[in-house]
This record gives C-alpha cells, structure tokens and sequence, in this order.
C-alpha cells in the first residue's frame, strides 16, 4: 500500500478514535475496554492499530486526549484545575496535575501565565531544537530534514514516553516434552526474579501479577500496557542429561521489538551461576545501575547441595499456595533440606515465615521458640539476606517487640526493594502493629505498582483494598471509594471490600443508613463474619438500637472466642455499656475491666486515645482531657480518630470548651498531615 494511503487510513481511524473519546472524555471508567466497544473492534485488534498509527499504547492515548482537553479548558473558561481534572476523566486532581507536568512541563495552574506561547509537551522541545541547528547546515540538509519530519509527525504527533526502567519476567516454558522438567524451569524464572527484585533502580513486577500470562494469547505489548511495564522477559528451555538448555528474550515491549535473544547452555552443577550471569545480562541490556552490594547478593550462592535446593523448591512453591496444611507441609520438606545443609540460610529464613504464618493471629501462640530459632540461624549464615532479615523481623513482631522489628524489616526491604512479600507485609505492619499512617499508605501504593495484575482476582482485590483502606486512613476519602470500587470488580464476593466499602460511604456520607444496607447485605451472605458482626453491632449501638446492638455483639464475642482471635477490644466498651443497661453489673464490669487491661497495655500510638475513650465511658471527663491531650501529641493517626467526638458516650462533652480546645488541636494536626503525605507522595510519582 503506498504511504499516503496507509497514512490516510491512520489518520482516519485516529479521527474516529479520537471522537468517541472525546464523546465520554469526563467519564473516569472510560478506558481500553470500553473503547474498543464503541469502536466495534477487539480489544487486541484496537491495541495494535493505535500502536500502529501513533507508537503509544492505547491507554497513553487516552490520556494524551484528556489531557489536550484540559489543556483547552483551561486556556479560555476560567475552570480551576481540580474542575477541570474531573471534566477531563480525572478523578484525583492530583493525578492530573502529575500527568500534566509530565507531558507540557510544567503544572497546570501555570497554563494563564503562559498565555500566547507555543504550548508544546516539553519532551518535544529539544528534539526541534536540534532539527534547527541541523537546519542552518544546508539547503539540500534542510530538505530531507524536513521531510523527514512532516513524515514522522503524521505517523505520530505526541512525544515519546519516558524510558522507565520497569520489567516484568513471564512464566517461562517447558520446552522439553518430559514434565518432570517444568519444576526446573519454573525453578530458573524463579531465581531470575528475585535476583532482578534486589536491583534498586528497576521496578519489577510481582511473580503473581507476571503469573496471569502463563497461558495467555495477548500480545507482548498489550501484557506490558496492563502491567505498565517497558520491558518484558520470556524464556524457554529444557532438561537434557546434566545440561540445561535455556532460551532468553528480551523484549522493547513499548514498540514490541527485540533487544536480544540469548541462548545458555550450562552443566546442571551450574544452575546457581546460570541464575547470575541471565539477571545480569538483563539488568546490563536495559541500563539498569547495579550497585557493587547488589552484586555482592545477587552472587551469593545458597547452598552447594542441589538435592537440599530442589527440596527448598518444592516447600516454597507449597508456601505460595497458601493454607495450613501447606505451610505445614512446607516446613517438612525444609526440614530435610537443612538436614543435607545445616548451613542453608534461606532454607531457615523460609521455615521461620512459614512458622509465624501458622501462629498470626492466634490467641494462644506456639511457634514463638521456633521462629526464634530458624530465625537466629538464618540470620547467622546469611546476614545481608534480605529474607533472612525479614524471619528476624517476624520474629519480633511475633514477640510483640515491634519497635525491635522495625530495622530489620525496613532492611530487608533495602537489600529487596522489588518484594512484594516484604512490602506487603510493611503495609500491614503500619496499619496495625505500629500504627503510622503515611507508611502504611506509601508502602500500599507500592505494592500495587509491583503487583499491578495479580494472577488471580482475589489477589488483586485485596491489594486495592489495602490501598482503599490506606487512603481513607489517611483522610483521602473520595480516591478510597474509588480504590475500594475497584476492589470489589475484582472479586464481589471479597466480604472484607464490602465491609470496607460500608465504611468508607460512612465516612463521605455521614449516613448511618447507606452503611447499614451494605453491612446488612455482606451479614446475609454469611452470618459467621467477625467484621461485620462488630461493625453492625457497633453501628446500632450508636444510633441507639440497644437491642439489635446486643444481639449481633453478643453473636460476635460467642465466635470470637470460639476462634481464640484478638481483635476488635472497643467492641467491649459498648458491651459493657448494654450490660449495664440490663442491670447486669458484674458483665458490665467484666467488660470494663477486659478493655481497661488492653488500653493499659497498649504499645501503640493510640493508648492514650484507648485511655480517654475508657474515661470517656465512665464519665470522666478530666482525666478522658488529660489522655486526649497527650495523645496530641503524636503523629501519623488514622482519620477515624476524627469520629472520636461523635461517639454516644462522648458526646455530652462536646461543649466542654477545654475539650473542644484539645481536639481541635488534634484534627488541625490531622489535616496538615494530610496535606504532607499528599505532596510528598506526589514528589515520589506515588499519588
């Protein structure tokens, strides 16, 4: 076909394409999918055709429409720029103003002062800078020159995207027709992975999220736009004797070409040494800096005995699937791995994980010894392994030592900056065992980023639900409803997103009824839920429904003690209350007092707060002043602490003018933080 034609029937299609999205630009939900609808097209076939006409994804393309639009806005209406952000599909204004600094070069609320300039996405700049220094070369220079720009603009009228250095490693295949060689393979695309996750400066994607392509017909750049990636990894190999055969491919997923292909050949007795040289080779191709600590650890070798490697092989591929007879499993196997190697660091390291996952959450905790002991011996053969950090950490955390913790955890993060594991767990860590908002938040932006695409729903609906709960945490409540939205399209029946989900609308809204229609919608799925049975009880003890308070409470103390769980202790002031209405004081003392031991107790930043709720319910409204004045003092709280004044036992002191004095101090404190965590999430490229 000649040129012009070919470049007519682009243009075309990118005029139609650009219609329909400007038809739904203000429609947040308006992505890929529903594109390709609307063009009566396959998401893949609408893939490769605006790859095709313009070298972006069809996503980036989207977003380069919106954003010319706002561009438009706001040179001429007098909209600011957080209205214009949601008539352009921008739900966080924020969001907008990144993208917006990123494609013109400077942030949106500048666009007045720039009236009457060239308005030019700034990645565009330098390059028609050097076109005009080539320019006063010669007349015969110019001409091609020319040319060759009137050429290149049609096809593509946008700057390029900046060169991230993100990776994904795909599932690589068995090429041999015997099975037993997949375990081998699997094994290799494994170790090439956790070597790639120790580099700082790539990101890498979790193996769950590249998991999801095993099997998959979509093509290498549709896989790197779901995955917002830039480069991709496939490999291939094979089994043959005492050799391993393997075929690697690196991949320029943002224009779908081939760096290299490598082929490997190595004696099995050099599988460790194979691990090395392919991570190396990549990190090298895409320009990745490898500091000399990381090569340090990415040289490290585990152990000399590949029998005790393939039994380590074996239990942690149990560990990923999860349950207690997996993980008990699992120990078993570790357990001969180190009988052929007592010297084998990370088989210690996984044995003490695999220990404190059987004893998380329990009442009554029996591993504490053990995780101490496979902890202590990880940590003594293998001191700068990010793993065997991570055991030590969990075995304080286990001990209730947090503060212990907290450096060999956030070590183990720096020898690992890729782990979705060690992330994930940080996330959780600051949300429950040292309370701290803006870790909590930045470490669940993290983890999505590196899990962009977990392997299966349920994967991916809980990291949007740490993130949802995250931000409302943080008081970000309107981008938390549409975080937690999306964890609930991953998997409807995650029971902890609709509970989570009841909340968040509670906090917008401030209407006890639209929270209890959701609450009452998850409880008739499943009557046994902890966390809904204390959130209902909770919600019509605070609205005055005594009785439907008592029953779904009472419900939630019979399980949680059946369960042996320690969780939810605010439940036991509000039953101590019901009690005492029902003139039963020794329960309603047994409940006082049960609450008082855990506030007293409390290590958290939140035991005065627990303290002045106690005074608060007993009436004390000096001493409940007092706590809440020390509790001002602290930092990084959650947003509901906000809520503490409307609670039923502590509203008769909210004309008290010494405690309104003290809690405005602590909600003042509250949103300025808030404004702090957003702007240096955003320097970070995080919100």
């Amino acid at each position: 076909m000649p040129v012009s034609d070919a470049n007519s029937i682009n243009s075309t299609f990118l005029t139609q394409v650009t219609a329909v999205v400007m038809e739904n630009v203000s429609d947040e939900r308006f992505g890929v999918s529903e594109l390709a609808g609307k063009m009566h097209m396959s998401r893949s076939n609408l893939l490769r055709r605006i790859r095709q006409a313009t070298r972006q994804s069809a996503s980036q393309f989207i977003r380069e429409i919106r954003l010319k639009q706002g561009m438009e806005l706001l040179g001429g209406a007098g909209y600011t720029v957080s209205e214009v952000a949601h008539q352009v599909g921008f739900s966080s204004t924020s969001y907008f103003i990144k993208c917006f600094r990123e494609y013109y070069g400077y942030p949106p609320g500048e666009v007045g002062k720039r009236a009457g300039k060239e308005e030019l996405p700034s990645a565009e700049i330098p390059a028609r800078r050097r076109i005009n220094r080539w320019l006063l070369v010669t007349l015969a220079a110019a001409m091609i020159i020319a040319l060759g720009i009137t050429i290149y603009w049609t096809a593509r009228s946008v700057s390029p995207t900046p060169i991230e250095k993100s990776i994904a490693v795909l599932p690589f295949k068995n090429d041999s027709s015997d099975s037993a060689n997949v375990y081998l393979i699997n094994g290799l695309m494994e170790s090439t992975l956790n070597h790639l996750q120790q580099i700082k400066d790539l990101r890498v994607v979790s193996r769950t999220s590249a998991e999801k392509y095993r099997h998959t017909t979509l093509s290498i750049p549709e896989m790197a736009d779901e995955l917002q990636v830039y480069y991709v990894v496939e490999g291939s190999g094979q089994k043959v004797g005492n050799r391993i055969l393997l075929n690697i491919q690196l991949i320029d997923a943002q224009h779908d070409s081939h760096l290299w292909a490598r082929q490997y050949e190595r004696e099995i007795t050099d599988i460790f040494q194979l691990q090395q040289e392919i991570a190396k080779d990549i990190a090298k191709e895409v320009q990745a800096i490898v500091t000399w600590e990381e090569q340090k650890r990415i040289e490290q070798i585990p152990t000399t005995d590949l029998a005790a490697y393939d039994l380590f092989l074996q239990a942690t591929e149990l560990m990923r699937q999860g349950g207690r007879t997996n993980l008990e499993a699992a120990i078993v196997l570790l357990g001969k791995a180190i009988a052929r190697d007592d010297e084998f660091a990370l088989a210690y390291a996984v044995t003490a994980i695999a220990y404190y996952y059987l004893d998380a959450f329990q009442q009554e905790r029996q591993y504490g010894d053990s995780i101490g002991t496979y902890a202590d011996k990880s940590v003594l053969y293998g001191p700068s392994s990010a793993e065997c950090l991570f055991a030590k950490g969990l075995y304080y955390v286990n001990q209730k030592a947090y503060e212990s913790a907290i450096p060999y955890l956030e070590k183990a993060l720096e020898y690992k900056p890729n782990s979705p594991l060690i992330i994930h767990f940080l996330s959780d860590f600051y949300n429950w065992y040292v309370p701290n908002t803006a870790k909590y938040l930045e470490y669940a932006l993290q983890g999505v980023r590196l899990d962009p695409a977990a392997h299966d729903s349920a994967t991916a609906s809980m990291n949007y639900l740490h993130l949802s709960n995250a931000l409302v945490q943080t008081g970000f409540i309107d981008e938390s409803l549409q975080y937690i939205e999306q964890s609930i399209a991953y998997n409807p029946h995650n029971p902890y997103a609709s509970w989570l989900k009841a909340v968040v609308v509670y906090a917008k809204y401030r209407e006890s009824a639209k929270a209890e229609k959701l609450l009452l919608a998850e409880f008739a799925k499943d009557s046994t839920q902890l966390h809904i049975l204390q959130e209902l009880g909770k919600l019509y003890f605070h609205t005055g429904d005594d009785k439907a308070a008592f029953r779904y409470y009472e419900r939630f103390f019979q399980l949680r003690d059946v369960q042996q769980l320690d969780l939810f202790h605010t439940v036991d002031l509000d039953m101590a209350i019901l009690w005492s209405k029902q003139g039963n004081r020794e329960k309603s003392k047994y409940h006082f007092a049960r609450f008082k031991t855990f506030a007293d107790n409390d290590q958290s930043i939140y035991r005065h707060m627990h303290l002045a709720l106690y005074d608060a319910y007993q009436g004390n409204a000096s001493s409940m002043i007092d706590h809440l004045r020390l509790f001002s003092k602290e930092d990084n709280y959650q947003y509901w602490i906000l809520l503490f004044k409307d609670d039923i036992m502590v509203a008769r002191f909210k004309d008290n003018p010494t405690f309104k004095a003290v809690f405005d101090v602590i909600e003042t404190k509250f949103w300025n933080k808030n404004r702090q965590i957003r702007k240096t999430l955003e320097e970070k490229g995080l919100l």
